[in-house]
């Protein structure tokens, strides 16, 4: 197996083909992945729902390139299409706007320097270079933006642009550091895992994976223990461990375990400092305890799952906040690219650890938290503070 088929969708970095129908978008994507994935033709709106690929892009990695409908695709449907571009654009780490035969107009220059001026990664290309000369393109894109001209068709120029992204890829991209500050090397640390019920048989959940290789890397001693043997794994160690990471649903048996003086955290607290705001997101759990009868709550799942009995989201924490607030609350659910633009409805937002989610799609829901002035939080910090211990668990962090 390659990496691209290993990586976790959280750690592969996202590249946005976009443009006008005719661009040649979808011919452009298949050049890249030098395989025949979209549809290809000379109609108009050929592409409907964006095609994604994960593909390995040496010397960086995993990546995954998508391929999407026509900014200017008509109709109710289209417009639809053109908002699922959209959705994927927000979250990509570069965009490559397609330009085609027609050059540009006035929109496609106004939404480059929308994303100039944003700080937005991107690269414009011209993609008729075989049969069109981009005087116009040259002139207004390759001079202020670092525009490039290439041809699917021939292949012309496509190292180039390939050697474009890998190069601003290398300068962006450095994988949040989950232990950085905490451990040092020959620390011994004990990880408290309970095999999650959610887990597929014979694996352990992401962010326990992440962590445990995350240990490894830094050279500590790593024990790993379900919560029932974590007394006898602690007797056995000649000096108290450097650090005790537990899941946040047995956070509670852990702390009752684990002396005050040793420090103890979760995998979602380490999650919400490495990837999110974790300030930001403390401050967002207190104000549960001010929560009314209705009050309308968000909670919001990165990545797609069947629903059981014990689902941390749809019923433990719904469960938790009733017992702890005595209120009536006003739950709704987002899962998967399905997070709301507009938040102004909500009181607070409570996400996942996002462990399948890229940072630029963090980073895109934190920021609509914080423009609507909406707090967020996140599942594990909710558990910990409905159990009464979220300020020992957040205190190794701060």
């Amino acid at each position: 197996m390659t990496s691209q088929t290993l990586s976790p969708a959280g750690q592969r970095s996202t590249i946005a083909i976009v443009g006008n129908r005719n661009a040649g978008k979808s011919t452009l994507f298949n050049r890249l992945l030098g395989q025949d994935i979209s549809i290809t033709s000379a109609q108009a709106g050929t592409t409907t729902d964006a095609v994604s690929k994960a593909y390995e892009l040496i010397p960086v990695g995993a990546v995954t390139f998508y391929d999407t409908a026509g900014l200017d695709d008509e109709g109710e449907l289209g417009k639809l299409r053109i908002k699922n571009a959209e959705n994927i654009i927000k979250k990509a780490d570069i965009i490559l706007y397609i330009i085609g035969k027609e050059g540009l107009d006035g929109k496609i220059e106004e939404q480059l320097r929308e994303w100039h001026i944003r700080g937005r990664r991107f690269i414009p290309v011209f993609n008729f270079a075989d049969s069109t000369k981009p005087d116009k393109f040259t002139k207004a894109v390759s001079q202020l933006y670092d525009g490039i001209s290439v041809s699917a068709k021939t292949g012309a120029g496509i190292e180039e642009l390939k050697d474009r992204i890998i190069k601003m890829l290398s300068e962006m991209r450095q994988a949040p550091s989950l232990l950085e500050g905490l451990i040092n090397k020959k620390d011994t640390v004990i990880l408290v895992t309970p095999i999650d019920a959610a887990a597929p048989k014979g694996r352990l959940i992401l962010p326990q994976v992440q962590v445990l290789r995350e240990c490894l890397d830094m050279g500590a001693i790593t024990t790993v223990v379900q919560p029932e043997n974590l007394k006898q794994a602690l007797s056995t160690l000649k000096n108290p461990p450097a650090l005790v990471i537990t899941d946040s649903q047995a956070v509670k048996e852990v702390a009752a375990i684990v002396n005050k003086e040793i420090p103890l955290t979760t995998f979602s607290m380490l999650y919400a400092r490495a990837k999110w705001n974790f300030q930001q997101m403390v401050a967002g759990s207190k104000l549960i305890a001010k929560l009314k009868d209705n009050s309308k709550i968000l909670i919001a799942e990165g990545c797609s799952h069947h629903i059981t009995c014990n689902d941390i989201g749809r019923i433990k924490i719904p469960a938790l906040l009733k017992k702890y607030t005595g209120k009536e609350l006003n739950i709704e659910f987002a899962t998967g690219n399905d997070f709301p633009e507009d938040l102004s409805p909500y009181e607070l937002v409570i996400h996942c650890g996002g462990c399948m989610l890229h940072p630029s799609e963090i980073s895109y829901r934190l920021q609509t938290c914080i423009n609507k002035n909406i707090p967020i939080t996140n599942y594990g910090m909710v558990i910990s503070l409905t159990q009464g211990i979220l300020e020992r668990v957040a205190a190794p962090l701060l």
